[in-house]
């Protein structure tokens, strides 16, 4: 049935930031004047008219402003409340819309409003019989929760989809907002929707946090526990320890006896003490603890102290170096003018200047397989002291230098600090390998952070942030490897004394072959020195014409591979043990050489067998090698005047190619050349292997005359190369490498090398037997050089153009 809307005139009964919704039973505080002037009027009213129990208007107030919807309450009884204090016990009925002010009996505030239409259809639709079961089901849990059994049954009791939405008015969860809300809807079922809502949040958020409140529990009952078995382990420790007569303390664990036991210097002693006053005021289960007992275990692992005696055999020290490296004679100069000076402080008291010891900081830079890696091992044995590789190639982050800061998780000391704690003293040898490699990005510069490692005027009080207490580097000889000078940065370069490596010559290779490859090798095949013998002729022809490099990293794998082949024959049956191996044996078992010298091929198969071919010298990362320039004139008819230059050349290169092209065009008439052809023609130059980047001025020379061999006629001498900077004016200006280039040349089987005049000093770097192999000629100026490298004319120059 309908229910219909009726007319009331009521007290007002304001609740200040309270809702109550229909069918609750709520005592109110008449002490307030409001709520007594409410209740009175009512009295009087009821009184006046006899028509049962007072009656009033309940309306939350929310910040001073009424809601637009109240209920009707009917006074059910006026007495004392528990505390003693005057209250009346009111009961809810229904929703009222509150409409106009009016007058009544009393102080009480009177309006008219109208009750609510909150009939529902019957019999219930299938989606609200549900959503009825879910609030039952919901409100269920929720009071099993709160051990609320005796209210169980009066909630499974109540029919009306109104009263039971209106029930929710009881949770003491529900904020104020939401109870407005619940009294404002009058639609029972969206009412009850909401209820719905409002409980089912409800239980999700109690859900979570019983969880939590469960692991919270569950970790402090862990801590309790270990805490207990803790304080049980170390009684029955401290039992022990007086069973087996020992002083308490005298555990392993006991970091302050360690402290002071250990030979610390002072500044790292006080540091570690204060660590470990942390550590005793700190709990078990803290997690610095963890990390301060990890600091104090890598303080007293490192050799504050220790240091090995330097082996002042000076002759037996050069001996070692001699007997395991051949050849240069530059770091090993270095090393024993380092250990005769270090003997002279010793003998006199000076080992200690400024709190500076007598350290080295060496850079080693060489092409690929010259033995800078090996070299390093040697000086240590040289010296009598421990050896420690750092390997720096491709490491990006300064904390690999530095170490981390102790607050980040996994923090390690720099590999600096750890090469000497593996050393085990404070004077190893550290190589410092592929320094030329090191890269930076978003994490830092290595580099940079090498700079107080390798400067002997600050290493003495090196601070690795791991650590953050003073090490004395200054008695460590650092060995840095690199193969190019300028990729390491020059600030780091500046604080490395330089040895420079530049590559072996042939007679060196035969040796390190013979004495240290081939046994090496043998080893590795699985054969003895007296099953295989190589003549050396054969390993001059492998390190001559099998391979052509600085190091001998190719020639040990031409000698690997020839012993494989042999030993692979002897097994099928091939070939009988023991054998010799000549030079002519070579070709049948690893094939043809693949580096024929020039001065061996056939007059007309050189390179420089025609007009306008020269050969130049060069410096690459691998060492030094040789370059050839070849020009040509173009068509007058089909091509371009102007200078092309191909070869894949940089700015300094191209630079070199425009001067020397310009020199020839304005003192052409002096050296008889037809320069004519240069107005009229196009001019290539070309440098081959493309696909090798090539910059530089030293080719400047050679330049020049390879154009003047093509506009002569006259071809350049097969056995002559060239290198040297030219000058618009003609002058030869020096470059650099000259022994690089010398050594290539040799290796190349050239005979005659024209240099820059200001250049002849470096032929002092330059090995004797080099030089007596090679005629050197040091000029001043271009004419020279054409002089000297151009051989006679055989044509006419217009033929040749």
């Amino acid at each position: 049935m309908a229910s219909t809307s009726v007319t009331l005139t009521l007290p007002v009964l304001p609740l200040d930031d309270e809702v109550v919704l229909p069918g609750m039973v709520v005592p109110l505080d008449l002490s307030d004047a409001e709520v007594r002037a409410a209740v009175e009027a009512a009295q009087a009213a009821a009184g006046k008219s006899g028509n049962g129990k007072p009656r009033v208007l309940l309306v939350p107030r929310i910040d001073g402003t009424y809601a637009g919807t109240g209920v009707l309450g009917t006074v059910e009884q006026v007495g004392r409340l528990s505390g003693g204090d005057p209250g009346a016990l009111i009961r809810g009925l229904g929703r009222v819309r509150i409409g106009a002010g009016t007058t009544g009996p009393g102080a009480a505030l009177w309006v008219e409003g109208e009750t609510v239409d909150e009939a529902v259809p019957d019999p219930l639709p299938g989606a609200v019989t549900e959503l009825v079961k879910e609030y039952k089901a919901l409100a269920t849990s929720w009071l099993k929760k709160r051990g609320a059994w005796q209210v169980v049954d009066r909630v499974q009791q109540i029919e009306g989809v109104s009263a039971l939405a209106d029930n929710s008015g009881y949770s003491p969860f529900l904020t104020v907002e939401q109870k407005v809300e619940l009294l404002e809807t009058a639609d029972p079922v969206a009412r009850l929707k909401l209820a719905v809502k409002a409980l089912s949040d409800h239980l999700a958020e109690q859900d979570v946090a019983e969880s939590i409140a469960k692991d919270v529990q569950d970790g402090v009952d862990k801590q309790q526990r270990e805490f207990l078995l803790r304080r049980q382990l170390e009684a029955v420790r401290k039992e022990l320890r007086e069973l087996n007569g020992e002083k308490d303390g005298e555990e392993s664990d006991d970091y302050r006896a360690r402290v002071e036991a250990a030979d610390l210097p002072e500044k790292v002693r006080e540091a570690a003490l204060k660590e470990v006053d942390k550590l005793e005021r700190s709990s078990d289960q803290s997690p610095e603890g963890s990390w301060i007992r990890t600091w104090l275990d890598t303080v007293l692992e490192l050799p504050w102290n220790e240091r090995t005696e330097d082996a002042y055999d000076i002759r037996g020290a050069r001996a070692v170096l001699d007997a395991e490296h051949a050849g240069l004679s530059d770091v090993k100069d270095r090393i024993t003018e380092y250990l005769a000076v270090r003997k002279r402080r010793g003998e006199r008291g000076m080992g200690v200047i400024g709190g500076r010891r007598g350290g080295a900081v060496l850079a080693l830079v060489g092409p690929p397989g010259v033995g800078k890696t090996s070299l390093g091992e040697s000086v240590a044995h040289a010296m009598g002291r421990e050896f420690v590789r750092v390997a720096l190639g491709g490491v990006r982050d300064e904390a690999e230098i530095r170490g981390h800061r102790r607050t980040y998780v996994g923090a390690l000391p720099g590999r600096i600090v750890r090469a000497i704690k593996e050393a085990g003293s404070m004077n190893p040898v550290v190589l410092l390998d592929e320094i030329d490699k090191v890269g930076s990005d978003f994490r830092g510069d290595p580099a940079a952070a090498l700079l107080e490692v390798l400067d002997p005027a600050q290493n003495h009080t090196f601070r690795d942030h791991y650590l953050e207490v003073e090490l004395d580097l200054s008695d460590v000889v650092f060995l840095a490897t690199a193969n190019v000078l300028e990729a390491i940065p020059e600030a780091l370069a500046d604080r490395m004394e330089l040895v420079r490596l530049d590559g072996y010559t042939e007679d060196e290779k035969v040796v390190i072959a013979r004495d240290h490859l081939l046994p090496r090798q043998l080893e590795r095949a699985g054969l003895g020195s007296d099953e295989v013998v190589l003549a050396e002729d054969a390993l001059r022809k492998l390190a001559g014409e099998y391979t052509r490099e600085a190091g001998v990293r190719t020639l040990e794998r031409s000698l690997a591979r020839l012993l494989r082949k042999v030993a692979s024959q002897h097994e099928l049956g091939e070939r009988e043990l023991p054998l010799t191996i000549g030079a002519d044996d070579l070709r049948a078992l690893i094939g043809r050489p693949h580096h024929v010298p020039e001065s061996a091929q056939d007059p007309a198969e050189r390179r420089t067998a025609v007009p306008g071919v020269a050969t130049g010298l060069a410096v690459t990362g691998a060492g030094g090698d040789v370059l050839f320039v070849e020009a040509s004139l173009a068509d007058p008819e089909t091509g371009a005047a102007g200078l092309t230059l191909t070869g894949q050349l940089g700015d300094v290169m191209k630079e070199s190619a425009q001067i020397a092209l310009s020199f020839l065009r304005s003192h052409g008439a002096e050296l008889e050349l037809p320069v004519a052809d240069l107005k009229d023609r196009g001019v290539h130059i070309h440098f081959p292997a493309g696909a090798v980047p090539k910059d530089g001025p030293s080719a400047g020379i050679t330049m020049t005359t390879a154009l003047a061999s093509l506009l002569s006629g006259r071809q350049v001498r097969t056995d002559v190369a060239m290198t040297g900077e030219v000058s618009l004016t003609g002058r030869v200006l020096p470059i650099g490498g000259v022994k690089q280039k010398l050594l290539a040349a040799h290796r190349a089987g050239l005979t005659t090398v024209i240099i820059p005049k200001r250049n002849e000093a470096d032929l002092d770097d330059v090995p004797a037997e080099v030089l007596e192999t090679l005629e050197v000629h040091p000029v001043t100026d271009v004419r020279q050089v054409l002089e000297l490298a151009l051989a006679r004319a055989q044509a006419p120059a217009v033929a040749a153009a």
